[in-house]
């Protein structure tokens, strides 16, 4: 599995409020998305930026999504160039479900 964490510098600071409504517009789309274990949507406690923290089973997952046309659709949304970072994540510990997970 890899985490992916893709952040993003806001034109002008968001509330939690209207982050809230930005993100609730866009979650569908991932919502059954393969290869996609969790996303995280989140905002910086001064509302400058935003971004999502995503769980895939594989990087080729996460390379799937993250294309030239998912990047126009950010930059359209939220008027900026996402940043993207991968992390190798060889364990989760969820409790939700009581489970470890070892890839």
């Amino acid at each position: 599995m890899i985490t992916a964490i893709v952040e993003f510098q806001l034109p002008r600071p968001l509330s939690l409020g209207e982050a809230r409504t930005t993100f609730q517009s866009t979650a569908q789309k991932y919502v059954n998305m393969p290869g996609l274990v969790r996303k995280y949507y989140f905002l910086t406690e001064d509302g400058a930026k935003a971004g999502g923290i995503y769980l895939w089973k594989s990087r080729q997952d996460a390379l799937a999504v993250y294309t030239d046309e998912w990047k126009a659709f950010v930059r359209g949304k939220y008027g900026t160039e996402p940043k993207l970072t991968f992390l190798d994540c060889p364990v989760v510990v969820d409790n939700t479900t009581n489970e470890i997970i070892v890839e």
